[in-house]
């Protein structure tokens, strides 16, 4: 008897700790809850702490009240002047409504799906209004908040507050961006060639300025000393007929000293000529004495 006292007890037992666990449920800080019974949402609890519900016939589902991060894929987006352009954004969205969201897309996966295709439609939208060069302007700023205030008034009807949509990157497709770098490299080597052509231009200029200064330069200086080698002939011829005036056999004996070392200083050791040559007098006879000396 004792021991089957025991059992219904230990039974009544686990059945009362289970009806009361079964009974109760706490909500997070981080969390808000959609009390559902039979399958019909009976209200949200947003307040944090300990709450009770009906075991077995309600049902509760939490949702985040945090940020939730949205980042699609990279998408190839058709701008207003038929450029194609590679973006991928970014999407920060929480949960506003519980009982409307779990109404339209229950799950935080479905509501990813839906949001990711309005940002997709209202991306391309928009983009496809405004050429490439909006985009690398201030007018980007307002691009992005047009697609955001799109993107944030038809989630409202899922439940949901989008908090910012912001372009993470864009850049044009590797096809796109090659034919802009060789475009940009072929203006490039266009206006360097025509930089060369100007430098050369340039330095024939300064090169025939150079050449005809020189020419000039050279002209004058062989005039000048063409006018000074003139003047010092006539200065010296000047000293010699003063000199020769003076002493006219001294000049004479001179002027022969000068003769033979010019006609001696590269001949053999033998010297052939007639006796009663002219050009042997001085050394035969000397300086004839007598005169002014």
């Amino acid at each position: 008897m004792k021991r089957k006292a025991l059992i219904i007890g230990l039974s009544v037992f686990v059945a009362a700790w289970w009806l009361l666990s079964a009974s109760l449920y706490t909500v997070d800080e981080t969390q808000q809850a959609l009390l559902v019974r039979l399958g019909a949402p009976m209200g949200v609890v947003t307040a944090p702490g300990l709450k009770m519900k009906m075991p077995l016939v309600d049902n509760v589902i939490y949702y985040e009240t945090r940020l939730l991060p949205l980042e699609p894929s990279i998408e190839q987006v058709i701008l207003g002047d038929q450029k194609r352009l590679e973006v991928q954004t970014y999407t920060r969205f929480r949960i506003a409504d519980p009982l409307r969201f779990y109404q339209t897309v229950r799950t935080v996966q479905q509501a990813r799906a839906q949001l990711t295709q309005l940002v997709s439609s209202s991306l391309r939208r928009e983009l496809g209004r405004v050429p490439l060069r909006a985009l690398l302007s201030e007018q980007r700023t307002q691009i992005v908040e047009n697609i955001q205030n799109e993107v944030a008034e038809k989630a409202q009807s899922l439940g949901i507050a989008v908090a910012e949509v912001r372009l993470h990157r864009a850049d044009l497709p590797y096809e796109t961006s090659q034919a802009v770098y060789d475009r940009m490299k072929s203006e490039r080597q266009r206006e360097a060639k025509e930089l060369r052509a100007q430098g050369s231009e340039w330095a024939q200029e300064i090169q025939a300025k150079a050449d005809r200064d020189r020419t000039v330069i050279l002209s004058e200086a062989e005039r000048q000393s063409k006018i000074t080698h003139g003047d010092a002939d006539a200065e010296a011829n000047q000293v010699l007929a003063e000199a020769f005036g003076k002493d006219p056999q001294f000049y004479r004996l001179y002027r022969s000293l000068q003769t033979y070392r010019q006609a001696l200083a590269g001949a053999g050791p033998t010297l052939v000529l007639s006796p009663d040559a002219e050009f042997l007098r001085d050394l035969k006879t000397g300086p004839s004495s007598g005169g002014q000396r």
